[in-house]
């Protein structure tokens, strides 16, 4: 709630809190305050009001809630003009769970992801549970809902980057080079990663440019969706960090 009101790219309609004897909790002063400065209506609910609305939703709370319009996203035609100059894209391709999703975008924003893309179909909504997920996250990730994650990476292909994804069975190790790096430094590239239990699907394997993996050193298996989003990302920072003093990511 409080990353919505301070990103500022929903619609938001009305702050309630449920009523109390001396006014709003203090612990709320930060929100109520972000609020006002946002413009936001706010409303205190008669207790038993404020419980009824806020069960009918099934949304957990602390005694405050928000009314917003729905995340806004980009389309694919937009791409083009939107990820112009990103040298940093992460598209999910089958990732059903909220929470998956949601982990995915609070690492993707602390690695430095310029934007996150994901289909219409086979994937989880861009939900207030994937918002609480993401810690609040989501809420400043430029992201894109496209009816077709494949034409969307030959869309971006064509600008340029190289379309990398995440496969447990990858003929590259996440520590080898991608095609096109130079000293090191990973070229721009959009990063796909396969749903839960299924992996990509085979028309995306068919797109991409290379499948790297993380190497293991047992034989566990492969890692959830979001931690193995985690070690490439955080990896792929790494190596943006060690370019040459002068030069910006």
């Amino acid at each position: 709630m409080s990353e919505a009101l301070r990103a500022g790219r929903r619609e938001l309609h009305r702050l309630i809190w449920r009523e109390r004897e001396g006014g709003p909790h203090p612990a709320l002063a930060g929100i109520l305050e972000q609020a006002k400065w946002r413009h936001v209506p706010e409303a205190a609910l008669e207790a038993k009001a404020f419980d009824t609305l806020l069960g009918e939703i099934d949304a957990p709370h602390q005694g405050v809630a928000l009314e917003a319009g729905p995340l806004p996203t980009y389309t694919l035609q937009e791409l083009p003009r939107v990820f112009e100059n990103a040298r940093l894209l992460v598209g999910l391709d089958g990732v059903e769970d909220p929470h998956n999703l949601g982990a995915i975008a609070r690492v993707a924003v602390a690695a430095g992801v310029d934007g996150l893309i994901v289909p219409k179909r086979r994937s989880a909504p861009l939900s207030a549970a994937a918002s609480r997920a993401s810690a609040g996250a989501l809420e400043h990730l430029r992201t894109a809902t496209v009816p077709n994650l494949r034409e969307a990476v030959r869309r971006l292909q064509g600008q340029g980057l190289v379309a990398v994804g995440a496969d447990p069975n990858g003929e590259a190790s996440l520590y080898d080079p991608l095609p096109g790096e130079v000293d090191g430094r990973p070229p721009p590239r959009v990063l796909i990663f396969g749903g839960e239990g299924a992996g990509l699907g085979r028309s995306m394997r068919e797109s991409l440019d290379v499948r790297v993996r993380v190497p293991m050193a047992t034989t566990i298996g492969s890692l959830n969706v979001s931690t193995a989003a985690a070690v490439i990302l955080f990896e792929w920072l790494r190596r943006d960090l060690s370019m040459p003093p002068g030069e910006s990511r």
